[in-house]
């Protein structure tokens, strides 16, 4: 899995595109002399909740509620109020993905493609197994599709108190392998901390 670590990450969220596009260009504007864009990725929704292979993502999420007690560093840690993310952008390979038989597909996945619901008899390579967060840790998850009808893929975007646990789910998909990485694949690769916005008020000019 490629690293390709930046200094910083920029996510802006919104409901249209063009309000995104003047956000994302005064951003530039007022970071300029400071910082230059390396890398551009716009995402957007699909069928709500699922992603490009047509199963629903993020099954494992916790509430929002419960969200904070997984991926915000707690109090008297370093970095308390923050979180680790874990960046990356991964290609599907569609044609040989949309071969498979729903079956097929949910043997790969570990998962009913209707309802997500978790096989009884999933195989031990099977993605489910292999990012198992009973065994591995919980982490929040965001992720979102992104690309065009002929180059496409996902986004991945996970949030953890722990590096630890990112990075241990990462070493099990490649150790195992998951069999989800027979049709997609990493080309992108990067951790970053996010600040508490506490932390960052520190860096603030005077009002």
């Amino acid at each position: 899995m490629p690293a390709t670590q930046h200094d910083a990450v920029l996510w802006l969220s919104g409901s249209a595109y063009d309000v995104i596009f003047d956000v994302s260009r005064m951003a530039i504007r007022e970071l300029g002399g400071l910082a230059v864009v390396a890398e551009e990725t716009s995402s957007w929704p699909y069928q709500h909740d699922r992603d490009l292979t047509g199963f629903i993502d993020g099954t494992e999420n916790p509430s929002l509620i419960d969200a904070p007690d997984v991926a915000v560093v707690d109090e008297g840690r370093s970095g308390a109020g923050g979180t680790v993310l874990l960046l990356q952008k991964w290609v599907h390979d569609a044609d040989k993905w949309e071969a498979l038989s729903v079956a097929d597909q949910e043997q790969v996945m570990g998962r009913r493609k209707a309802d997500s619901v978790e096989l009884e008899h999933k195989p031990d390579d099977s993605h489910v197994a292999s990012t198992d967060q009973d065994r591995l840790g919980k982490i929040f998850r965001r992720n979102m599709p992104y690309g065009t009808v002929t180059d496409h893929g996902t986004m991945f975007v996970g949030f953890s108190s722990d590096q630890q646990i990112l990075a241990s789910m990462l070493d099990s998909m490649v150790k195992t392998p998951d069999a989800l990485t027979r049709y997609t694949h990493p080309i992108t690769g990067a951790y970053y901390f996010v600040p508490s916005i506490e932390s960052i008020r520190r860096f603030a000019a005077p009002a």
